[in-house]
């Protein structure tokens, strides 16, 4: 059983707010983080701060509100993986790649039909990024991280066990501030 955390509860003090609730191509990056989405994962999560709730919920997910989010990124993990004790693998997507698109998820998960006992991420010229996808074997490990620390402290740990699959640089670029939001409107799709 393979489930998805998708986190979803980051403060975006660079951004100056809430970033998820931007809007890019007319629709928040939240809403366009869940329809990256594939079908089919037998269990979803939504770890979200209390302003990205409503719009979770309002897409038929289960949210895990996480009233913590100054604790950082290891908070959402910690509480996405425990809220799917009953998975063998668990995908961890950020909501902050408005390009990433479902196609290239699907892409992360059938490497993971190829390596089941491997840590498996996107890369874009042999550089990791999100998402990526933990077997069961590294939930401790996941659960157990402190501040802002999310799962790349775990996979520098098992260098070894890591396979990637490229993805388009585009697909991997995530929104910290207005201008890297502004810098995306204007590159071609």
């Amino acid at each position: 059983m393979i489930g998805c955390v998708l986190l979803a509860a980051g403060r975006g003090l660079r951004f100056g707010e809430n970033k998820l609730l931007a809007r890019w191509e007319g629709r928040t990056l939240l809403d366009r983080a869940i329809d990256a989405i594939p079908p089919g994962l037998q269990a979803v999560a939504v770890v979200s701060s209390p302003e990205t709730v409503r719009i979770a919920a309002a897409r038929g997910l289960p949210v895990i509100r996480n009233d913590r989010p100054e604790d950082g990124i290891s908070r959402s993990v910690r509480l996405g993986t425990e809220a799917l004790p009953d998975c063998e693998a668990i995908l961890y997507l950020v909501a902050d790649q408005p390009r990433l698109c479902r196609e290239g998820v699907e892409r992360v998960l059938g490497l993971h039909r190829d390596f089941p006992d491997a840590i498996c991420a996107a890369s874009s010229a042999g550089k990791r990024g999100n998402p990526c996808l933990f077997p069961r074997r590294f939930f401790p490990e996941l659960t157990a991280l402190e501040g802002d620390r999310g799962g790349s402290a775990v996979i520098r740990r098992h260098e070894d066990c890591l396979r990637l699959i490229e993805l388009p640089a585009l697909q991997l670029r995530d929104i910290d501030t207005r201008a890297d939001l502004s810098a995306l409107k204007e590159e071609l799709p």
